[in-house]
């Protein structure tokens, strides 16, 4: 008899996530001004040391905010020095999995943020998390999701497909970079 495996949460060392070279690829400050305006709320799930999250608070300012939620807490504690070095305090910071949001109000994030989020997750968590997403969001929020494809993500063409579809897809993508080879800018389904 084979052992069971279990898979586990992937993570990624934090200079892999924000460091000059993509900052340099993808600015954080123009992918907030894309997506987000003064004094809305923000879902930054899997938010690993800021990379986008910090951008996206200067943008809401201070009449808004942005819950940043990571699993992993050395991304967390980074992410909180790096709000108090850049004096911003819009962020609510957590360590919790992107499976249970109960901490955020249900319909009260104008936007969220996945950006690799789903294909780092352990497959029987991730459906909770778009359940979770599908829950916090504003009638009329919008959701920005990627995921990887290959080795390091959980998350296959069907299984893609599959999350796309419990939302209405107002565009979506691939790209040729090795991490968000998928994304899309979802809503909530209407009826």
């Amino acid at each position: 008899m084979g052992m069971r495996t279990t898979k586990r949460d992937k993570r990624f060392p934090l200079f892999f996530h924000d460091n000059p070279f993509r900052r340099l690829l993808t600015p954080p400050g123009r992918f907030a001004e894309s997506f987000v305006d003064r004094q809305q709320t923000v879902a930054d799930l899997g938010c690993g040391p800021g990379f986008y999250t910090i951008a996206l608070a200067q943008r809401v300012g201070p009449e808004g905010r942005v819950y940043a939620v990571d699993s992993d807490r050395k991304a967390i504690r980074a992410l909180k020095k790096k709000a108090a070095d850049c004096s911003i305090g819009n962020i609510e910071a957590r360590v919790a999995s992107a499976a249970d949001l109960s901490f955020i109000e249900d319909r009260a994030v104008d936007f969220v943020l996945a950006h690799g989020l789903l294909c780092s997750m352990a497959p029987r968590q991730r459906d909770a998390a778009v359940r979770e997403v599908k829950r916090i969001l504003k009638p009329g929020g919008r959701v920005y999701l990627s995921v990887a494809k290959g080795p390091w993500s959980y998350v296959s063409r069907t299984d893609w497909e599959g999350i796309l579809d419990g939302f209405r897809v107002e565009r979506k993508g691939a790209r040729c970079f090795v991490i968000a080879d998928r994304w899309a800018v979802v809503s909530r389904k209407v009826g």
